[in-house]
């Protein structure tokens, strides 16, 4: 999870760098300084063949969003039509009311809050609004899912911007991906490295968790980022932590766990949470279905 970085602020209020996020990558303060002085990479862009089909060349911003202290993007599974209300994708230790507690799940919650939509370059183009949380844990996973007050139609008028689509089978080791951060519009980008059987940092413990190779070394701001198959351009995973200083399983410190409850901390690498297991639980008009066959979320 991310902590906050009282020291990065300071340091880029003082580089004229803007604001640091109130949540925090696993890194430490001058990290993120240094990291989100770096320039941020070239657009990346998608074309069409002659024939009229798109080709996924490399990703880029569209669809992202920037939240007030974390990352997102508007998803779609894919059963969704063009008529259902849009969805946003973050974590759920970027829910605005706080973190939810081990053990808790939160649906159908009020929320008003706003979103930044960035087109391919990363500008910002326009501000979404939800209209309601469909869904926040942090058990066994660590995902919001916001429901917007605009239909994907609606906002591919106005703004054109698609959703990203949220794949529905399980990510493979070895996948060259982009982790797409609204907050800083920048994009890491490396390979998944593996998988963990179980990720526990504090009271939190996450299954099937994504490891990264080393060198999607994401700060503070990039939690909740999507997580995308750089061949497919869809959404594998949601980005969410990782081993700040070498501690053993306590926040900002997760470590791994495996079938035997053997413990492995390794420093300075991050993780995400997979993300397949989800458009099973959302059904006609993205409705949420914790009961719908297939669906393993865990359940209030």
């Amino acid at each position: 999870m991310r902590k906050p970085l009282v020291a990065a602020l300071l340091a880029l209020v003082i580089a004229g760098a803007g604001a640091a996020p109130a949540v925090a990558a696993p890194h430490s303060a001058e990290t993120a300084a240094r990291t989100a002085a770096v320039a941020q990479p070239a657009p990346l862009s998608r074309t069409a063949t002659a024939s009229g089909t798109a080709t996924i060349q490399a990703v880029n911003f569209a669809g992202a969003v920037s939240l007030s202290n974390c990352s997102g993007s508007v998803i779609r599974f894919p059963n969704s039509a063009d008529t259902d209300p849009a969805l946003v994708l973050t974590n759920g230790h970027c829910l605005e009311t706080g973190f939810p507690s081990p053990g808790e799940v939160i649906v159908d919650q009020a929320s008003s809050r706003t979103f930044g939509l960035l087109n391919s370059s990363g500008s910002r183009i326009g501000t979404l609004r939800a209209s309601k949380v469909a869904y926040s844990t942090m058990t066994d996973t660590d995902v919001t899912i916001y429901q917007l007050t605009s239909t994907y139609a609606r906002i591919r008028n106005s703004y054109g911007i698609s959703a990203l689509t949220v794949a529905d089978t399980h990510p493979v080791a070895g996948t060259a991906i982009s982790v797409v951060s609204g907050y800083w519009k920048r994009i890491y980008t490396c390979s998944i490295d593996g998988f963990v059987y179980r990720l526990k940092e504090g009271g939190w413990t996450w299954k099937d968790s994504v490891r990264y190779t080393s060198s999607c070394n994401t700060i503070g701001g990039t939690s909740g980022s999507p997580v995308v198959d750089d061949a497919t351009g869809k959404v594998v995973a949601v980005n969410n932590t990782g081993n700040e200083n070498g501690e053993t399983c306590t926040v900002n410190n997760p470590c791994e766990v495996d079938e035997s409850g053997n413990i492995t901390v390794r420093q300075g690498i991050n993780y995400a949470e997979e993300t397949y297991q989800i458009p099973a639980c959302f059904g006609t008009g993205n409705k949420l279905d914790l009961s719908a066959s297939g669906c393993v979320l865990p359940k209030p």
